[in-house]
């Protein structure tokens, strides 16, 4: 499966939408239907995403040869790292076109089934793509986790109005790069993106919002359980060697992970800082970590992002 992270994705879109956000907070609920509104979305999300899905097909596609149609069974890759970040992924893309929608001033319900079929939608057609790669096919694993990922939105604001349990990434450079370049980065941003062993995913919960109303409890704590993977240098298992280069033994590890966390968005802020904050809820909160991995070895960071 292709490896693509929403992060520069939701960066695109995000930076355009600052330059219509309402002066006193970032993308507030309209009560009345905006159709200016949303002519200006309409139009920023058709010129991105056809930007973008050009630029994936001429810059990536367009390298492998192409094939009819198929399906790939990538399931058991990456110890199912790809998959968390599918769901992520939907989640956060999900939630930005909700929170868009109801900036033009689309009825709840509605927005949620807009929010939803765009993040399907957006997937969907990389997985088309993907579909008529040899290098890669049609991935159901990866249609499902876009589907949990939907489902974790659109659940959430159905019931609760409000997103409690947030889908949140993180990400350090790892040293695992070093032996496979080609598959896991070799330069700063390639790494951060492509080497699964330096990510993080996390479900994060924000305290404050399973309380009572009344509750005079800060608006910001979170505590987030994360998943994370070590020791990886392919997808199914790591190769002995590389372009006739030994490659040392690794351990492939799953990592467990409780860290506190922050949602500074929800501490309302003046008009740049709230578009900084909004634009940063997909991203987890460096903290101090606790980590427990498959082989039963505990760890505690101070800082861990």
């Amino acid at each position: 499966m292709l490896r693509i992270s929403y992060k520069p994705i939701l960066a695109g879109v995000l930076c355009c939408l600052c330059s219509i956000a309402n002066s006193q907070h970032f993308l507030p609920p309209s009560d009345t239907y905006r159709p200016d509104r949303l002519k200006k979305v309409v139009i920023t999300e058709a010129v991105i995403t056809t930007a973008l899905s050009a630029g994936l097909y001429f810059l990536w596609y367009k390298k492998f040869p192409r094939s009819k149609f198929h399906f790939f069974n990538d399931a058991r890759e990456w110890l199912q790292m790809d998959k968390i970040g599918h769901a992520t992924t939907a989640y956060n893309a999900g939630v930005l076109q909700y929170d868009m929608m109801r900036w033009c001033g689309v009825q709840k319900n509605d927005a949620i089934i807009i929010g939803s079929a765009t993040a399907l939608g957006g997937l969907t057609i990389i997985e088309i793509l993907d579909g008529f790669s040899t290098h890669w096919g049609f991935s159901k694993a990866d249609m499902l986790a876009n589907l949990v990922g939907t489902a974790i939105f659109a659940s959430q604001q159905r019931w609760w109005d409000q997103q409690r349990i947030s889908m949140k990434f993180s990400a350090h450079l790892s040293p695992y790069a070093q032996y496979y370049p080609a598959e896991l980065g070799n330069n700063f941003t390639s790494r951060l993106l492509k080497d699964y062993n330096g990510q993080s995913y996390w479900l994060s919960f924000n305290i404050k919002s399973f309380l009572p109303v009344t509750s005079k409890f800060p608006a910001w704590p979170a505590i987030a359980i994360g998943y994370g993977a070590d020791g990886m240098i392919g997808g199914h298992q790591n190769p002995a060697t590389i372009k006739d280069k030994a490659i040392p033994h690794f351990e492939r590890t799953r990592r467990y992970m409780l860290s506190a966390d922050a949602d500074l968005f929800r501490v309302r802020s003046i008009a740049p800082v709230d578009a900084a904050t909004y634009i940063l809820k997909p991203f987890k909160f460096p903290s101090p970590t606790f980590e427990i991995n498959s082989k039963g070895k505990f760890k505690a960071y101070p800082l861990y992002y």
